[in-house]
């Protein structure tokens, strides 16, 4: 049985992408001198960049850190990373609107129905009733700038919530560079000239670099970018374009001085044409314009950009071109791409780096021996194709109802027909108050229900159930749920001092 399993893996592209895949694999299959010993090469070239603009994430990379044995202080100080409660939306469904975005539920609801829906009930009957949002755990710490880890297990306010990262790109594939060459893994500097294939059964058997050097494999794992070397390149993978639901195509990134206060959120600024990211680290503010160039030319995008700093520039703004889509086949035969090889879809709610995990995840799964059996790229395919079309879905909701119509861009996307599935919950929600989830693991009940309600939709109808109850009973639940998240968010230590205490300032 054991004569077929893979001896040697080999990833085609460094980056967060690529280390990102090492990491796992390396600790899992790298066991010298064991029958079982796979090997994991990585194959990275100095004179290729990385893009690097992902430097938020989703609350799940806690289980990639988890699973690989990571200590978190020592995470936050190699990264230089900060703390993430969610995502802040400015002039997205109008100018001089915001709403937050935040990692968690609203508290808890009253016979198995959510408290949003009460809290929608009493609005009705009371418009001076704070806003829904200040049931929100994550969003009133992230108000107050305070930051702890949630209580785990406990049934309180301060396990009401969850949080994700901020940090260097860079640095975290630096970080996960050294975690998977202490596990194993090698690591090999070249520039590859030339995809070698069988003419047997088509499999990549090997990569030429410039010096001449021949890195063959039984696996071959695509996290070379945008170039896809081998899912297009050997593999003739065909691109799926998303543009006409998603058309921002460019995107200007540039590094700008930190300054205070130290946010533990990500801010999403809508503009005239596109949107404009701002991330906090430890070391400097991360910042970035993404934008339609049929609206808006790149001389007027990188003065937009440099003229929106909280403080001075560090670098010029890098220029980024793409189109938003898919592979329909993200893996061909013995190659699986993995990160911008197989897909792009722009960094509105941080899924860059958790497409990467989820695919690096579904292939640990779905590992294959030296045949490479047909079902199981099926299946791949079949997972990331679902997961991705989900997150898709979940993106242009932030564009298709805002009511912005102070820009060609915008008329254009309140205009644009959606697919079926988004258009079902959208009208679901609206119609009755139910949230319809179409992938479990994707964007849950709260998260949907932050991105309708803030972007004005309101629903004509509730639940039934929901008027069932004494709404005496419904104001004094809300009342006390609003008044146990205040006493908790203030007693907790702001973002600023928690993260010097983790990096061993305090």
């Amino acid at each position: 049985m054991r004569s077929h399993a893979l001896t040697k893996i080999v990833i085609v592209g460094g980056g967060s992408a690529g280390w990102i895949a090492a990491a796992p694999l390396a600790r899992m299959l790298c066991r010298p001198g064991q029958p079982d010993h796979c090997e994991v090469t990585l194959v990275e070239s100095a004179e290729i960049g990385t893009v690097g603009v992902g430097e938020a994430t989703l609350p799940t990379i806690q289980f990639y850190n988890q699973l690989l044995g990571i200590d978190e202080a020592d995470f936050v100080r190699q990264t230089q990373a900060s703390y993430k409660l969610g995502i802040e939306f400015r002039d997205w469904g109008r100018l001089g609107h915001r709403f937050f975005h935040g990692f968690g539920g609203f508290g808890p609801g009253i016979h198995n129905r959510p408290l949003w829906a009460y809290w929608l009930r009493l609005r009705e009957q009371d418009p001076t009733l704070p806003d829904y949002e200040e049931w929100s755990t994550a969003t009133m710490m992230a108000r107050g700038l305070r930051f702890m880890p949630p209580r785990r297990g406990e049934a309180s306010p301060a396990s009401a919530f969850d949080y994700a990262y901020h940090f260097d790109a860079a640095l975290y594939g630096g970080y996960l560079r050294d975690y998977a060459l202490r596990h194993g893994a090698q690591r090999v500097e070249g520039t590859i000239v030339r995809v070698e294939t069988s003419e047997q059964n088509g499999f990549v058997t090997a990569v030429h670099l410039r010096d001449g050097r021949r890195i063959e494999g039984d696996f071959f794992i695509d996290c070379s970018g945008f170039r896809a070397l081998l899912i297009d390149g050997a593999m003739h993978s065909p691109y799926e374009d998303w543009s006409h639901w998603l058309p921002c195509d460019r995107a200007l990134a540039v590094p700008c001085a930190r300054t205070e206060p130290m946010t533990p959120f990500t801010s999403s600024t809508a503009r005239g044409a596109g949107w404009q990211w701002r991330i906090p680290l430890q070391h400097r503010t991360g910042n970035g314009l993404v934008y339609c160039s049929a609206h808006l030319d790149d001389e007027a995008a990188n003065e937009l950009l440099l003229a929106n700093l909280d403080g001075p520039a560090l670098a010029e703004p890098r220029p980024q071109r793409f189109v938003t889509g898919r592979r329909k086949r993200a893996w061909v035969r013995n190659v699986v791409a993995i990160g911008l090889s197989s897909g792009f879809l722009e960094p509105l709610e941080s899924t860059s780096i958790q497409l990467i995990m989820d695919g690096v995840s579904r292939l640990t799964a779905l590992l294959p021996d030296r045949d490479v059996a047909p079902a199981l790229a099926d299946e791949f395919n079949r997972q990331m194709a679902y997961r991705y079309e989900s997150v898709r879905d979940f993106i242009i909701l932030h564009y298709k109802l805002s009511e912005r119509s102070d820009s060609e861009f915008w008329r254009q996307c309140a205009a644009m027909r959606i697919p079926d599935g988004l258009a079902h919950q959208i009208q679901l929600f609206r119609d009755t108050g139910r949230v319809a989830i179409l992938e479990p693991e994707g964007f849950g009940e709260s998260s949907w229900v932050s991105l309708l309600l803030g972007l004005g939709v309101v629903p004509l109808r509730l639940d039934p159930y929901v008027d069932l109850v004494d709404p005496r009973v419904v104001r004094r639940h809300l009342h006390g749920v609003h008044d146990a998240i205040k006493r908790t968010v203030q007693a907790m230590p702001t973002h600023s001092e928690f993260l010097a205490r983790m990096s061993g300032g305090g």
